[in-house]
């Protein structure tokens, strides 16, 4: 199997990483409480992963109005910003590089996760049917809970948000990490402005698709000028139909916001394909007039194999590769790809919440083989 193409050497923006095998952006939710707060734990999963050419964090919320799922953590406090400082350095200090993932869930939340139990907020007041949220009870139990009803965000609080992004992405430059990745896909806040049946809003940030971009461009403005633009990628997910989107104009929007972050001259953009999960396969046709839209660095990720993500650079449709899973049960993956070795298979049991079993103790190529010459 070849993969020459995937593991040689890019460069994005201004950063220059080792290989095109990116890590997926992994909700593992294991913060620790209170106050959302990464840990040495997460520190040691994430640098035995550090071989990979970028990390993309887990979601981090921008705010506790932001959070759709308990246990994830959040770049909104000194505390979470000191945790996550510790993971950067352990990273870097391993050769490695990371990017951090901004997110809000919009409407994707639960009242027991917002302050004073208040609605969760949105573009307009549309409850995202058939979708839960990750809560922990008063009673102290987990549970996975219909979303609430969320309220219609007023035009004089849109300069907030943006504000949060901004404040966000200050902390995490300030934490040290090499760059930052704007969460504009799967059904979360700033996807919910882009979709069509989502957005319902009569005001500057509805209507045309120019109006429900208005939101997300200002965002990427904002943290532009404050950290660069060279260390800003964008993720989209046109083809996404989870959480209740159902966008009419998907892929016009998707072209769209790739045409004007082009002209911002961003780092790159993370198209999340998620056929796999039931929602639409990404056209051919569409790949080849996103690569005409957008000239930077263009990354795709959707349960990809080493052969696959070869093909689509070979193609020259994308210029990196991004998995999750194989990530979660390979931290050696880049590894086991340059050696065409074969992969341990995830637990998904433990994907979410819990301790170090099935996080930081799958075993690498060479655990398995210390492991047989001690036998």
């Amino acid at each position: 199997m070849s993969t020459k193409k995937l593991l040689s050497p890019i460069r994005v923006g201004s950063t220059q990483l080792a290989n095109r095998v990116f890590m997926a952006p992994l909700t593992r939710s294991r913060a620790s409480q209170p106050g959302d707060i990464p840990t040495q734990l997460n520190a040691d999963y994430y640098v035995q992963r550090s071989t990979a050419g970028l990390i993309i964090s887990e979601a981090t919320q921008i705010s506790q109005q932001g959070q759709g799922y308990a246990l994830t953590p959040g770049i909104y406090t000194d505390a979470q910003e000191a945790g996550w400082k510790n993971v950067v350095k352990h990273i870097h200090a391993a050769g490695g590089r990371i990017a951090l993932q901004l997110w809000h869930v919009g409407r994707v939340s639960n009242r027991l996760l917002q302050a004073d139990g208040q609605a969760p907020v949105a573009p307009s007041a549309i409850r995202a049917e058939n979708t839960k949220s990750f809560v922990i009870q008063p009673d102290g139990t987990a549970a996975n809970l219909p979303t609430d009803t969320p309220r219609a965000l007023e035009t004089s609080e849109l300069p907030g948000i943006v504000a949060d992004y901004t404040q966000a992405a200050r902390r995490a430059i300030r934490a040290g990490f090499d760059l930052i990745e704007i969460h504009a896909a799967n059904g979360y806040l700033l996807h919910q402005f882009l979709a069509t049946n989502t957005n319902q809003r009569t005001d500057a940030y509805g209507g045309n698709k120019e109006n429900r971009t208005r939101l997300l461009l200002e965002v990427v403005d904002a943290i532009s000028a404050e950290v660069g633009a060279d260390k800003v990628g964008v993720r989209l997910s046109p083809h996404f139909t989870l959480h209740d989107i159902q966008d009419a104009e998907a892929e016009a929007m998707g072209l769209y916001v790739a045409e004007q972050l082009n002209i911002r001259k961003v780092a790159y953009l993370h198209i999340a394909e998620s056929d796999w999960a039931g929602s639409p396969a990404v056209p051919i046709e569409f790949r080849h007039a996103l690569r005409k839209a957008f000239t930077g660095t263009l990354l795709y990720c959707g349960n990809y194999t080493a052969v696959k993500a070869e093909a689509l650079i070979q193609s020259n449709l994308a210029d990196a590769v991004a998995f999750g899973r194989p990530f979660i049960a390979n931290p050696d993956l880049v590894a086991r790809f340059t050696l065409d070795a074969d992969l341990n298979t995830p637990d998904p049991s433990t994907f979410y919440g819990g301790d170090a079993r099935g996080y930081t103790d799958y075993p690498t190529l060479k655990s398995v083989r210390d492991l047989a010459v001690q036998a």
